[in-house]
């Protein structure tokens, strides 16, 4: 019996010692392999009727670009629940309230995007985006070249994946 519980440890220990490698491996995978090149991208000018219709599943973003395809902004669920949080000095809604957070047609999305969203280098690689998000608790990173063209959106789905994909 004491053979048997060794040799499960052993296996247990040399799985943790391939995960530990895969692991390290994964901080210098490039983000461009793993980033999402299908996102949503809207205009400024768009209306937030709009973004909200075209956001798809609970964790989406958008990169807000112009016509050349620069970032000039971006928007995730996220900033859309800020837009509609009622100051708490409001403890009674009203129907003026109301009016006031309800989306409209003159609602754009130049009124809640993010202007300066924090960023990643198309060169970069898993390691360094990876440490970005932790420090931020951002899950969502446009990923721009220096001319800040968006190439694609990294999330942290995208990076379970590819651990998922490499631990099994």
């Amino acid at each position: 019996m004491h053979i048997i519980h060794s040799k499960r440890k052993l296996l247990q220990m040399k799985k943790k010692e391939e995960l530990s490698h895969n692991i390290r491996y994964i901080s210098k995978v490039p983000v461009r392999i793993v980033m999402n090149v299908e996102f949503l991208r809207v205009r400024p000018e768009d209306s937030l009727v709009t973004l909200i219709t075209r956001l798809g599943d609970e964790e989406s973003s958008a990169a807000v670009v112009d016509e050349d395809g620069r970032l000039v902004g971006f928007v995730t669920m996220k900033d859309i629940l800020h837009f509609f949080d009622v100051p708490a000095r409001h403890s009674i809604v009203g129907i003026g309230l109301l009016k006031k957070y309800s989306v409209s047609g003159a609602t754009r999305v130049r009124d809640i995007m993010v202007t300066k969203p924090i960023t990643l280098d198309i060169g970069d690689d898993l390691g360094h985006a990876i440490r970005l998000m932790i420090e931020t608790g951002k899950h969502h990173l446009p990923v721009v070249d220096g001319e800040r063209r968006v190439h694609g959106l990294l999330e942290v789905k995208d990076i379970i994946r590819l651990i998922r994909i490499v631990s099994t």
